[in-house]
């Protein structure tokens, strides 16, 4: 299964586009910084991915504030024109200052 969870920051957010078949797409760079345990130990985890997001999501997010964090779950697929990945948004949450970060990607 591909499914990807992440809490991140908006680094970077595009201008509204329209793909040729006229749907809206949007472009993200997105930011995370965690703690994370691993084999025992703790592990200080920076990530920087690029997202992008279609159609009434694509829309909403234009409204998006940068550097506000979010959940957002989703899938990764290649890049079509370059090495990497892309992490394609399914949906985005609000995050609340009480919750605590936690990162299953």
């Amino acid at each position: 299964m591909n499914h990807v969870e992440l809490t991140a920051g908006i680094a970077e957010l595009s201008p509204l586009r329209y793909t040729p078949a006229g749907i809206p797409a949007i472009n993200f760079i997105l930011e995370h910084e965690s703690d994370v345990l691993e084999a025992g130990s703790n592990r200080q985890v920076k990530l920087t991915i690029r997202a992008v997001a279609f159609g009434t999501l694509a829309e909403q997010a234009v409204k998006l504030p940068l550097s506000k964090s979010f959940r957002f779950t989703g899938f990764l697929t290649n890049a079509r024109t370059s090495k990497g990945v892309v992490f394609h948004l399914q949906a985005l949450y609000p995050i609340l200052q009480a919750e605590q970060v936690l990162n299953p990607i």
